[in-house]
């Protein structure tokens, strides 16, 4: 089977090498274009990261030598391949007009980006939970004008952890959800040697990161009306998030209440982790987790360290799930991307 060729815009920085470096061995995908702001353009990829490689794994080969080219020349970066993944540092109203101009090219973009999450026709998608948001590229096709090209958005790293593991619980109804993160520095684009500063430390608050928290998992859990992703009405969330002094890894202290009379036992709730699958396992796909949620009976687990690169990273870990004296349940999860 021919491989896809595909491109990375923004790839010189922590999420687009991140990027790379998953597609490095991808059986469906050869990335065909390295993209990034004009002054990395027309160096190689190797001179334009320079020192800046934030990975733990080497640089891959085959990327080393590759030409680097400007993203704002996108007809000639769509000459080179079918798609894009985006994963650019820019302001919010800038990453916009540019991914839209790459749609609007009939370049498709899978964006790591927060600009469209609640641009109503952009489908924000975990696969495991709403694929069917899918369908409304259809409605900003036509928006757009175009017949190929579509804007699609992964959500943000905080709700990660915690959206999987309520997600197969919706069903009993809940109610209420109190969500506290603790952060890795990588979601900031970070190392410990460009930020020393959380060597050692934690620091209370991440701009903007409760507000996509609490409202993020309503759009994920909603459904599509005329045209429009409208989002979910419960449950209300509330949360508080931290920047933690670790490298990778995003962990969560979940309390969730359900309505009146649906509380389900310790025991359902395990059986439906366990249960829980969606079409990236189903379709067998070469980057999906074999078991998607994970639960630890271990009283210190999941850890950060130990469990963060569970099927490549692509697993949530789930443990500590016991009664509370004040909502029905608490446990504790942990993604890493």
């Amino acid at each position: 089977m021919s491989k896809m060729k595909v491109g990375v815009i923004g790839a010189t920085g922590m999420v687009g090498q991140r990027f790379l470096t998953l597609l490095a061995d991808h059986p469906y995908f050869e990335v065909s274009v390295l993209a990034a702001s004009a002054r990395s353009a027309g160096k190689t990829y190797e001179e334009a990261v320079g020192e800046r490689w934030k990975m733990s794994t080497p640089m891959p080969e085959q990327y080393k030598d590759m030409v680097v080219m400007d993203a704002a020349e996108i007809a000639a970066v769509g000459e080179k391949c079918s798609f894009v993944f985006c994963a650019v540092d820019m302001k919010k109203e800038d990453i916009r007009a540019l991914e839209e101009a790459y749609a609007k090219a009939e370049i498709p973009v899978v964006s790591n980006n927060s600009a469209h999450r609640w641009t109503p026709d952009v489908p924000m998608v975990i696969p495991e939970i709403n694929d069917e948001h899918l369908e409304v590229i259809a409605a900003q096709r036509a928006r757009l004008g175009t017949k190929r090209g579509f804007i699609a958005v992964k959500p943000n790293c905080s709700i990660q952890s915690y959206v999987p593991a309520l997600t197969p619980l919706r069903k009993y109804g809940i109610k209420q959800v109190v969500a506290t993160t603790y952060q890795a520095i990588s979601g900031a684009g970070k190392t410990f040697k460009e930020w020393p500063e959380m060597i050692d430390n934690v620091i209370p608050y991440i701009g903007g990161e409760e507000e996509k928290s609490e409202q993020e998992p309503l759009k994920l859990w909603g459904h599509i009306e005329d045209g429009k992703i409208v989002k979910a009405e419960g449950p209300s969330i509330t949360a508080q998030c931290f920047r933690v002094a670790c490298l990778d890894g995003h962990m969560a202290a979940v309390f969730m209440k359900f309505k009146e009379g649906c509380k389900p036992s310790i025991e359902q709730i395990k059986a439906d982790w366990a249960n829980f699958s969606g079409p990236a396992q189903e379709l067998n796909l070469p980057s999906a987790p074999k078991q998607f949620l994970n639960y630890f009976e271990e009283d210190n687990m999941p850890q950060t360290k130990l469990n963060r690169d569970l099927e490549g990273g692509m697993a949530i870990s789930i443990g500590r799930l016991r009664e509370d004296s004040q909502y029905d349940y608490k446990f504790v999860c942990l993604s890493v991307k």
